[in-house]
């Protein structure tokens, strides 16, 4: 699956073990890129849901349309797909066989 991230700040932080260790510490920036590896490893997004540990799923809410990967703790890793329109299910819900590009947007506690 592509990635796109929300702005080159951010990829580069994504991108560059280091630095992110550095921003968000050993055990996360493990999860992170370990995330983003998978991401990158499937075809579309319908094989995140194969991925227990990940627990891939849409949020709700003020978060609606957004879809959340397990980190460590509350964090989670929040996309959505990266398209125009989103592809649809004739219920209405995300397709999620036609997904295969997401943006990364952001790493956040989304209980909060």
């Amino acid at each position: 699956m592509d990635i796109i991230f929300k702005n080159r700040k951010f990829a580069e932080e994504c991108n560059d073990f280091n630095l992110l260790r550095k921003r968000r510490g050993e055990r996360q920036a493990q999860l992170i890129a370990r995330r983003l590896d998978e991401m990158r490893a499937v075809d579309k997004l319908e094989g995140m849901r194969y991925l227990p540990a990940a627990r891939c799923h849409e949020l709700k809410a003020n978060l609606a349309g957004k879809l959340s990967l397990n980190l460590d703790g509350q964090y989670r890793l929040i996309s959505e797909p990266a398209y125009d329109p989103i592809p649809r299910k004739l219920d209405g819900g995300l397709d999620w066989t036609k997904v295969t590009a997401v943006a990364v947007l952001e790493i956040r506690d989304t209980h909060e």
